[in-house]
């Protein structure tokens, strides 16, 4: 068996996670495959610690620090797609003219 990345870190996931079919995969350019397993694992970061709060992951950091810092991740994340989403008008309001009047 010749051992070669592509098997274990793009057709496996897609395969998997988000149900591609071979012929799929192979119908489809590898930038895009790429694409989609970088899509998907912002998808998983993004809702990795939904129903979690700060006291939450404060008691779970006790036994492992590593939450904290999946945490701030999850957190920036978060903001990063709301900031993205977030209607014009709030955004107006976060700049200087919107908060001046």
């Amino acid at each position: 068996m010749i051992e070669t990345p592509e098997p274990v870190l793009i057709w496996i996931p897609l395969m998997k996670n988000l149900g591609m079919s071979w012929n799929e995969i192979k119908n489809t350019p590898r930038y895009e495959l790429q694409g989609l397993l970088a899509a998907f694992n912002e998808f998983e970061n993004l809702h990795s610690m939904d129903g979690y709060d700060d006291k939450d992951v404060s008691e779970m950091a006790k036994n492992k620090p590593s939450i904290r810092s999946n945490w701030h991740k999850y957190l920036e994340t978060k903001r990063k797609y709301e900031d993205m989403t977030s209607s014009e008008e709030r955004k107006e309001k976060k700049s200087l003219k919107g908060l001046l009047g």
